[in-house]
C-alpha cells in the first residue's frame, strides 16, 4: 500500500526483535544511521567492500562482513540499502555512468538474488533513491505521485526503484526513499560548499532560480526509523524538508548564517564547462519537491526551515 494513499498507520517495534542489514553503512548517511539505530536498541550488520576500513569507522557493536555469503545463515528482519557511487564523484562519461548503474541497479539485483538463494527475505526494505527521480521540474510543486523524468539521473533512479520493487514479489514491504540534498557540516554537498562561503567567495549557481530540495541529516535518520516502525507503509516517500527554497535563497541563507557575503555567482556556461552533463542534471536541475507522504503519515520535522537547520549545524 502506498504511503501517500495509505490507511491510518499502526506503529510497531517488531523489527527490533531481528537483525538489520545495512549496505552503504560507512558513508555520510550510513555510519550515522548505524549509531542512531544502535541507540534505539537494534542489532546491526554492515556489508562493506573494505571490512578493515569499515571497522575504524563504525561502532564496535556493529557486525561487519565483506561478502554476502557470510550472511547466509542469518535471518534479517530489515534490509536498508544505501549503497551507490556518488553521482558527483567524477565527470560523467559512459564509463562512470556504468559504475553509477552497477552500484545501484545491479547491486540491488544482487541483493535480491542473495535472499532468493537462501530462501529467506526480510520483512522490510528501506531502499535509497533520490529526488533526481523527477528530473527538471522547474517551479512546479512535485509530490510522490509525479512520474520519472527523462534525463540520466532520473532514469537511473527509476531503474533503481524498479530493482527494489522485485522484493515485493516475496512479501517484502518496500519503502523507496527519495532523498534530497542532505545537510550536515561533516560531509555531503554542504562540506564542499563551506570553504568558499566561509571566505566570502560563494554565490548562486546560474540565475539561482532552480529549486534545491534539502533535508537535515538528523531528520533523514529520524524518517528512516519512522518508516521502519510503520506497519503497512510502502511506496515512494520524499525525504525533503517542508520548506522549498531556490538556489538563490539557499545561498543567501547560508551566507547569512556564516556572516559572509554571497557575491560571486557561478555562470551556467562555467558550470557546464567544468562539469559537463552533470551540471544540468545535478547542479542546475530544479525540483520543487514536497514531503507529502511523510507529512500525511504524521511525521514531524525537527528542522523544517533552512535557517533553523544551518543554525543548528554551525553551533557545533
Amino acid at each position: 500500500m502506498s504511503a501517500f494513499f495509505g490507511e491510518p498507520i499502526v506503529t510497531t517495534n517488531a523489527a527490533k526483535s531481528g537483525n538489520i542489514l545495512i549496505t552503504g553503512g560507512t558513508g555520510f548517511i550510513g555510519r550515522h544511521l548505524c549509531d542512531y539505530l544502535l541507540e534505539q536498541g537494534y542489532r546491526l550488520w554492515v556489508l562493506s567492500r573494505n571490512p578493515v576500513a569499515a571497522r575504524d569507522l563504525l561502532h564496535e557493536k556493529v557486525n561487519i562482513v565483506g561478502n554476502l555469503d557470510e550472511l547466509a545463515a542469518i535471518d534479517f528482519a530489515v534490509l536498508i540499502n544505501l549503497a551507490g557511487e556518488s553521482l558527483a564523484s567524477a565527470r560523467w562519461s559512459e564509463k562512470s555512468k556504468q559504475k553509477f548503474r552497477a552500484s545501484r541497479v545491479d547491486f540491488t539485483q544482487s541483493l535480491f538474488d542473495f535472499f532468493a538463494r537462501v530462501g529467506r527475505f526480510p520483512s522490510v526494505l528501506l531502499s535509497a533513491s533520490a529526488v533526481g527521480f523527477y528530473g527538471n521540474c522547474g517551479d512546479r510543486l512535485v509530490d510522490e505521485r509525479a512520474h520519472a523524468g527523462n534525463d540520466f539521473a532520473a532514469q537511473l533512479c527509476s531503474d533503481w526503484e524498479l530493482a527494489a520493487q522485485r522484493f515485493e514479489t516475496h512479501g517484502v514491504r518496500v519503502c523507496k526513499i527519495r532523498i534530497g540534498i542532505v545537510l550536515e557540516g561533516d560531509g555531503g554537498a554542504l562540506k564542499q560548499m563551506l570553504p568558499a562561503f566561509r571566505l566570502g567567495l560563494g554565490g548562486r549557481m546560474g540565475a539561482g532560480e532552480h529549486y534545491m530540495p534539502w533535508i537535515h541529516r538528523h531528520d533523514l535518520l529520524r524518517l528512516m526509523l519512522f518508516l521502519l516502525q510503520q506497519e503497512g507503509v510502502s511506496g515512494a516517500i520524499n525525504a525533503v524538508a517542508p520548506e522549498s527554497v531556490t538556489n538563490r535563497q539557499f545561498t543567501a541563507v547560508l551566507a547569512e548564517c556564516l556572516h559572509r557575503p554571497a557575491l560571486l555567482p557561478m555562470p551556467e556556461f562555467v558550470l557546464r564547462l567544468l562539469f559537463g552533463e552533470m551540471a544540468d542534471a545535478l547542479l542546475l536541475s530544479s525540483q520543487r519537491v514536497v514531503p507529502a507522504a511523510a507529512q500525511s503519515l504524521g511525521f514531524k520535522f525537527e528542522y523544517p526551515y533552512l535557517q533553523q537547520a544551518f543554525t543548528a549545524i554551525f553551533k557545533k
